[in-house]
């Protein structure tokens, strides 16, 4: 597998039939977009009613019965769910996916992607950092929805014969996040940082987390389905940078790239509770395909700062202080 996974690196994705990819305007979802077209593929994406969960299931349906008859790839990358989102949204969020992969017969030798979050699933893992052998124990219904989301995709695989890879991802961070929705930490900072409203962090300043940078990750996914795509079968993978950083250290490498104090303020939050203090990560499964992850955190926080930057205020540039 490392020989097929360098062979990918030297020769990124080449010219492989179409791939769908489902949750395209996401964070993760526009990145692998991005990196498909990059090398020449072409990319099918699909308007998708998320809000609605019978909407979404009907519009996806469709949507597979209309795609190439070469498809080889889907990316699944959709989600908006978060640890703090109710049981039922992420029920609903599971739901879909299952009635997709119920009523889709997938093409021959077709690959899926799957996006799952490490943080989620090893919430209440202990012996870090933790692998793909550690034993997942979520603390949070959001994690408990990842797990029955990868049940749902092996049972497909295993009915179609698909390959399918599951990445469990860490912590992704990077340009295009949605600073309306609760989640992102560094995107959050920046935009505490550009508006100088304070932002609440609820957990200890050493808590430790791995930040994988948006286009690392993407790299990760694509090159990953290639390279498993070889070989079928199913396949788990943590995605992450394996490089662990506390949140002060985020907080000060911030303040280093704009020059200003961070407002940040010590609060509280009933979802502290689904937070576990250390999430080292380390793969065991490709070391070559953890390599990807090249981007600094402090050339991350920058270009993250510059897209957040523009989400406030796209007319024009904004000063910092």
């Amino acid at each position: 597998m490392a020989g097929v996974l360098r062979a990918e690196q030297e020769h990124p994705v080449g010219p492989r039939g179409p791939a769908w990819v489902l949750g395209a305007s996401g964070l993760l979802g526009s990145a692998v977009v991005r990196r498909l077209r990059a090398a020449g593929r072409e990319v099918v994406t699909t308007a998708v009613p998320w809000t609605d969960p019978a909407a979404a299931v009907e519009a996806l349906v469709q949507a597979a019965a209309a795609l190439p008859a070469d498809l080889a790839e889907t990316y699944w990358c959709a989600g908006a769910g978060v640890v703090g989102s109710s049981e039922e949204q992420l029920r609903d969020e599971v739901a879909v996916l299952e009635e997709l992969l119920r009523r889709w017969e997938s093409p021959r030798r077709h690959s899926l992607f799957l996006a799952s979050s490490a943080g989620g699933v090893y919430a209440g893992s202990t012996g870090a950092p933790f692998t793909e052998a550690a034993l997942p124990v979520p603390l949070a219904e959001y994690g408990r929805a990842k797990l029955r989301s990868e049940e749902v995709a092996r049972a497909f695989a295993e009915r179609t014969g698909s390959t399918l890879l599951v990445g469990r991802l860490s912590n992704l961070y990077g340009p295009g996040q949605d600073i309306a929705k609760p989640q992102g930490l560094i995107s959050q900072l920046c935009r505490a940082q550009l508006t100088r409203q304070p932002l609440s962090v609820y957990v200890s300043l050493d808590t430790m987390r791995d930040y994988l940078f948006v286009e690392d990750g993407a790299d990760m996914v694509v090159t990953g389905l290639g390279a498993v795509s070889a070989r079928g079968g199913t396949h788990l993978k943590i995605l992450a940078s394996e490089h662990s950083t506390t949140i002060g250290a985020v907080l000060g490498e911030l303040r280093r790239v704009t020059r200003h104090r961070p407002p940040v303020v010590l609060g509280s939050s009933p979802n502290a509770r689904f937070q576990v203090h250390d999430l080292r990560l380390r793969s065991l499964v490709w070391p070559p395909l953890s390599g990807l992850g090249r981007t600094t955190l402090a050339a991350g926080i920058s270009s993250t700062l510059a897209a957040v930057r523009v989400q406030l205020l796209p007319s024009g540039p904004h000063r910092v202080g």
